[in-house]
């Protein structure tokens, strides 16, 4: 066996390690990333509920108690 062969296949197996603990700690991070944003996104949702309260619905009138619907 050559000896450059077989530091080629060592490098090799070093890069390909490497390779996947550098992807293990990438989607490790993007992870931690989307449970922000989520957790964000939430936090405005709710603030956005709080501020504006829902108008209430017509209950008499001729305006807004029929819904006209066509299939």
């Amino acid at each position: 066996m050559d000896v450059a062969l077989t530091n080629s296949i060592v490098n090799t197996a070093t890069a390909m390690a490497s390779a996947q603990s550098a992807d293990a700690v990438n989607i490790a991070v993007l992870k931690k990333a989307l449970d922000i944003q989520a957790s964000s996104a939430a936090t405005m949702l709710d603030a956005v509920a709080q501020t504006m309260p829902q108008p209430a619905l017509a209950t008499s009138g001729t305006l807004g108690t029929n819904v006209n619907t066509f299939a």
